[in-house]
């Protein structure tokens, strides 16, 4: 993977090439390099930006949604004429205007299970921003099935989380969350997002895309680093590769990237969610007649859980789901679902409504709201 560079090209990556760990070969390795960004929202527009003034030599983006004006808060790829026009074609003339040099590819499309394999075959790496679970776990299994490097990363309100995958070399996203939820995500919309954030994780991913591409540096293989925007922390967990992951495991079971099986959560059942919040929830359960609900994996549960809660994780949910619905319904009891920070929760709220539960009540800002408002002494483990 080389590409020869013009004099051109040596100007305007001259900072590069004088880096001792980058230069000539690193520059030209990049050069050669196709990159595929899953996903024009506020991660996507900061990884882009940046691997387009980079010189990855074919960039390519992936959206179906077009530009609104909430977007322009966080997603700096476009600006207010963009409103109401293509994101993928908005974006690929935002980047060919950085850096006309490189091959800059619009897919103006949806990503699903049925065209992810063909949409990230002709290239070597793939960032993913995608705010949907379900995709999340659609280009995950594509890269791991076609042999794929990964960088992706995932924002809510104010926390992110990135890792890269390379095949054989780590674990995948399925080893770190093997539970799918097969659910949607919170969005920025449903959520809220600090505009910021967004930047800090798509600034790490273009990061981590150039050093394998170009061959320098320590990645994050095997490393799960989160940010805490709210007290600027960054914390890194090591992850291994799980023999039982369904995709990258010994025995893999999944073949070829699956849609989503959960039921389709409709505008009227979503509107009947309601959030509570930590002193709320306390005084629910000082009244009795609710059953709390935690969705997070095994792991997190055993570390720290509140005493009146039962673990479902997200993944078991829709399994567990008619059992659970017929008790609270027989003792006339509220059900809350909580999770470290609202999202996962707020995605069993919707596979509740979903299935029927007319009211389902999400902790609002989750376990760490909890600790922050009720208990300070409740220490919330990372995933």
């Amino acid at each position: 993977m080389e590409a020869r560079l013009t004099p051109a090209d040596r100007e305007r990556y001259h900072r590069h090439l004088v880096l001792s760990e980058f230069g000539v070969a690193g520059q030209e390795r990049l050069k050669a390099a196709k990159v595929l960004v899953v996903g024009g929202g506020g991660l996507g527009s900061a990884a882009s930006l940046y691997l387009a003034a980079a010189g990855v030599g074919t960039l390519a983006l992936v959206d179906f949604d077009k530009v609104d004006l909430s977007n322009l808060q966080r997603q700096v790829l476009y600006g207010s004429a963009d409103i109401g026009r293509s994101k993928a074609l908005r974006g690929q003339a935002r980047l060919q205007e950085l850096n006309p040099d490189i091959s800059i590819v619009a897919h103006d499309c949806e990503v699903t299970a049925g065209n992810v394999m063909d949409l990230i075959r002709p290239y070597h790496l793939v960032v993913d921003g995608t705010d949907r679970l379900s995709t999340r776990y659609q280009v995950n299994d594509a890269c791991v099935l076609q042999r794929k490097m990964l960088v992706s990363a995932a924002i809510h309100r104010f926390e992110g989380q990135t890792f890269s995958y390379v095949p054989e070399c780590g674990p995948c996203y399925r080893c770190i969350f093997p539970s799918a939820g097969e659910g949607v995500t919170p969005n920025c919309a449903e959520a809220g997002v600090l505009g910021v954030l967004p930047g800090i994780l798509g600034t790490v991913q273009a990061t981590e895309a150039i050093k394998l591409l170009a061959g320098f540096g320590e990645p994050l293989i095997g490393r799960l680093l989160t940010v805490d925007a709210l007290t600027m922390r960054f914390d890194e967990f090591k992850v291994t590769r799980r023999a039982d992951c369904a995709v990258c495991g010994d025995q893999p079971t999944i073949r070829a990237p699956q849609e989503s099986a959960a039921p389709v959560c409709s505008a009227d059942q979503r509107a009947r969610i309601r959030k509570v919040s930590p002193t709320d929830l306390r005084s629910l359960l000082a009244r009795g007649h609710v059953r709390v609900v935690d969705v997070r994996e095994p792991t997190e549960f055993a570390t720290a859980c509140l005493p009146e809660s039962r673990n479902v994780p997200l993944g078991l949910l829709l399994r567990d789901l008619p059992a659970l619905l017929d008790a609270a319904r027989a003792e006339g009891d509220d059900v809350v679902f909580l999770c470290r920070s609202g999202g996962r929760s707020q995605t069993a709220c919707e596979q509740a409504a979903a299935a029927g539960l007319a009211a389902p009540l999400n902790l609002a800002g989750g376990l760490l709201a909890w600790a922050r408002d009720v208990d300070s002494g409740f220490e919330v483990p990372l995933p």
